[in-house]
């Protein structure tokens, strides 16, 4: 077993942890996508206003529960309804589209908003079999060509030609610009090719807790200076309900624990009202399991997610947090983002 990055002593304060917001877009139970659209924006106003550093969302197909499938149209959404809050993708899927489209849309984001907008990659289709199909036209992806993908979109955001782009091939908008590229990961593939190529690394750490910690000695371990980056560079996710008490967020955490539950079923769907006992809607197994990948989702009030945020931070060394909330209710949502930014702002 790993020990933690810091060997016990913690070098850094909260308040030296910048703090963004994953935004699935959840579609609730008795919602419309439109309903969750429309939280999204509200959401990320009130993130800007918080403090928080990035809004990013994430590509899923085939789900009725997510309403970001075309992860680039709603970001320009999100960035044209605010000023100042980093916008970007966390991540779009690039085993689903041509590097060349999103070379061209984040280009055109960046290009109308300047400076705020990011691209996080990932290699899995961020979809089901049927959908990947769908999406990919018939054609059979392992996520082995993933690194071929990125050198490609990389090429074409490069002034000068370098790379592995089509000859003749241009990206109008993108070439040129400055879009940090991100890779995000589950496992150790995309850490080690992030930390050679010195990119930023995020790890979705807030549904794969047991590859966490690999993965970031991984990454560290194989990291090289590049353009981007003179050091590593970690963004850990992080699964949070924070409310006024711990009952109440743990209650409230319920609707994710219900959606994590289908998951493990393999259905989908939206997202749940909270419920006030999960005992009779798992098995002693199913549990387990779930309660197993949810070691880095945290529900609590402030003293709670205080102490656990500083356990996480002795045991990565992370120099962000992303924080994913699944909570039903809007209201409570906003509220849980506007305590996790007090307490790190307090710390």
């Amino acid at each position: 077993m790993l020990k933690p990055i810091t060997g016990g002593i913690i070098v850094k304060q909260l308040r030296d942890i910048p703090i963004s917001v994953l935004d699935l877009a959840p579609i609730v139970e008795g919602g419309t996508a439109a309903d969750s659209l429309h939280n999204t924006l509200d959401l990320a106003r009130h993130a800007e206003g918080w403090g928080y550093h990035r809004y990013w969302l994430a590509e899923h197909h085939n789900m009725t529960g997510i309403a970001s499938s075309a992860t680039s149209v709603v970001i320009g959404h999100v960035a044209a309804g605010t000023k100042s809050i980093r916008v970007g993708s966390g991540g779009i899927m690039l085993s689903n589209h041509a590097p060349l489209m999103i070379a061209e849309q984040f280009g055109t984001l960046e290009s109308l908003f300047p400076g705020r907008i990011d691209l996080g990659l990932g290699r899995a289709p961020g979809s089901d079999q049927a959908a990947a199909r769908a999406l990919r036209r018939g054609l059979g992806s392992d996520g082995s060509e993933f690194p071929e993908q990125l050198s490609e979109l990389r090429a074409y955001f490069d002034p000068n030609g370098a790379g592995s782009r089509p000859l003749g091939v241009r990206a109008t908008p993108g070439e040129g610009l400055n879009v940090p590229i991100w890779l995000l990961g589950s496992s150790g593939f995309s850490a080690q090719l992030a930390g050679q190529l010195g990119l930023p690394f995020a790890f979705a750490s807030h549904f794969a807790p047991d590859y966490l910690l690999p993965a970031l000695h991984l990454y560290r371990s194989s990291f090289k200076p590049s353009a981007a980056l003179d050091k590593p560079h970690v963004m850990v996710g992080l699964g949070i309900t924070a409310a006024d008490t711990t009952g109440a967020a743990r209650w409230l955490a319920t609707s994710q624990q219900q959606q994590f539950l289908n998951i493990i079923r393999g259905r989908t769907g939206k997202l749940q009202p909270p419920v006030d006992d999960m005992e009779s809607l798992w098995s002693p197994q199913e549990k387990a399991l779930l309660l197993d990948k949810q070691k880095y989702s945290i529900a609590g009030d402030k003293a709670y997610i205080k102490e656990r945020l500083l356990q996480v931070l002795e045991e990565t060394g992370a120099d962000e947090w992303i924080i994913a909330s699944q909570i039903y209710d809007h209201t409570a949502r906003l509220r849980s983002y506007e305590l996790v930014a007090e307490l790190i702002k307090d710390n």
